[in-house]
């Protein structure tokens, strides 16, 4: 039986080791694998419905960069669907170049919030636009149940919100919004409702009622009766007395007379 000798051993060891150093060389020379690169963001929006929005960021060259710089370190981005810019462009048009960067980093925040902490937060939340106290750009996100939106004292009528999720894998989220939120900075405050009108107080009386009681009816005068329409003046009864009076003194006399004659006759018979 052959038996292995002590500096064959040695040998065989020395190789083994020269052959792991080797090995252990040769990975760490080995260059490290590259991280993944950051999301395209117009990309992204423009595959989740907000393509006119993400035409206007690209537009923009300050915004353009802002966002793709931020996304590394965890961004939301609440973009405006396309119906909601369409609607928006006539004021979008009337800003300046560095009013609309502005409005652009005012939808994104530089923080990556998937949709179940979006929903657990409410209050003011800073943005891409923010600078500091000489430019504040906040809004309020608000959250009841469901239903996220977002606010600023600009919003006319119902604030914005969150009709969908177009991307949500850290660092970048994409809500889509139905609305482009205006920040008081570029715009003025939205007016308060005016209240409604008090209900008028009920009439007294109805109209007819009314008018009767301003234009009383004339009076009218009672008719005579019979006896005012029979009875005659003072001055007419006095001289039907007097004629009557004339009238009975002839029979007076006349009487008189034929009393006096049939005296007178007797007296002669006797």
């Amino acid at each position: 039986m052959c038996r292995p000798r002590l500096a064959d051993a040695l040998l065989l060891l020395a190789l083994a080791a020269v052959t792991t150093t080797a090995a252990a060389a040769a990975v760490a020379k080995a260059p490290a694998a590259p991280p993944p690169p950051p999301p395209n963001v117009t990309a992204e929006m423009a595959k989740g419905g907000c393509k006119a929005f993400a035409d206007l960021i690209a537009a923009s060259p300050d915004a353009a960069s802002t966002y793709q710089s931020a996304v590394e370190g965890g961004m939301t981005v609440f973009c405006p669907s396309n119906d909601a810019v369409k609607a928006f462009l006539p004021r979008y048009k009337n800003l300046t170049a560095d009013e609309k960067a502005e409005l652009l980093l005012f939808h994104a925040v530089p923080v990556h919030y998937s949709l179940g902490s979006l929903k657990s937060n409410n209050g003011p939340m800073n943005t891409l636009a923010t600078d500091g106290a000489a430019k504040n750009y906040n809004f309020t996100l608000q959250n009841q149940g469901d239903v996220v939106t977002i606010k600023t004292a600009a919003s006319a009528g119902a604030p914005a919100r969150v009709k969908s999720t177009a991307l949500d894998k850290d660092p970048l989220a994409i809500y889509v919004i139905d609305a482009v939120v205006q920040p008081v900075e570029l715009f003025k405050p939205a007016p308060a409702p005016t209240p409604a009108p008090a209900p008028a107080p009920a009439a007294d009386a109805p109209k007819a009622a009314g008018k009767a009681a301003r234009h009383p009816a004339p009076a009218v005068a009672d008719a005579p009766g019979p006896d005012a329409d029979d009875s005659a003046p003072v001055d007419q009864k006095k001289d039907a007395k007097k004629s009557a009076a004339a009238g009975r003194a002839p029979c007076v006399r006349w009487w008189l007379a034929a009393a006096l004659a049939a005296v007178a006759a007797a007296s002669a018979l006797a």
